[in-house]
């Protein structure tokens, strides 16, 4: 099992993003010690537990990434990363940033 830090941003619910990362709200409240009822604020730095799959749909940008290093990473071509994702550069990616790797 992989993790990744996500940041919490206003409006988010500690299910939608168990939804949008394919994990349960049981895991992440377990990986950060919280207990119920499940109370989460943003900016607040969560630990998110992901099985890991061949390619994900998804990919939370870590620092230090670059679409080629994810690319090569999950077996992708970078053009169509850039595509999903409307970027018209590849070098400008930063820590946090959702991509979406396949369709």
């Amino acid at each position: 099992m992989e993790t990744v830090t996500y940041t919490v941003r206003p409006g988010n619910t500690l299910y939608a993003i168990a939804q949008f990362f394919g994990t349960t709200v049981k895991k992440i409240a377990q990986a950060n010690g919280l207990s119920c009822p499940y109370t989460i604020y943003p900016g607040q730095e969560l630990i998110l537990p992901i099985e890991q799959i061949q390619s994900p749909r998804y990919y939370v940008v870590r620092p230090g990434d670059t679409i080629v290093g994810i690319a090569d990473r999950y077996g992708l071509e970078i053009e169509n990363i850039l595509a999903l994702n409307n970027l018209e550069d590849p070098n400008i990616i930063y820590p946090g940033q959702i991509l979406r790797l396949t369709k």
